[in-house]
């Protein structure tokens, strides 16, 4: 099965600070995660931790800090992981769901909801 990757720009809630990157599109992750170095350098900083766990079943905890999440012409906020710094950067469906996004399984491309549900 293929990849979904799109260009993603997080921002630092407290300052003018910008990552930006290919993300790829993870209907199987919550939240978003990127490089932690990166998050740092743009002024994100850590508010917690949380037990994650991973594709391999294995359990990992992880530091999260918010940030402002743009992409497709859409703009959220949501809890980014501080991953490893070899990381690929990972844009979870928390974001998605948020601006109304769903990922297509037969073009695996993003396809914008007609609205986004409240029920």
């Amino acid at each position: 099965m293929a990849l979904t990757r799109i260009s993603v720009k997080l921002r630092s809630l407290n300052s003018s600070g910008i990552f930006q990157s290919q993300f790829l599109v993870d209907t199987g992750a919550i939240d978003s995660m990127a490089p932690a170095s990166e998050l740092r350098k743009i002024g994100i900083n850590a508010i917690g931790k949380k037990a994650y766990e991973l594709a391999s079943g294995s359990i990992v905890e992880y530091e999260f800090g918010l940030a402002q999440i743009e992409f497709m012409n859409e703009t959220t906020a949501g809890r980014v992981i501080f991953g490893p710094e070899s990381v690929e950067p990972i844009l979870g469906v928390t974001a998605l769901e948020s601006v109304g996004m769903v990922v297509d399984p037969t073009s695996l491309t993003l396809k914008r909801l007609p609205a986004i549900s409240l029920k």
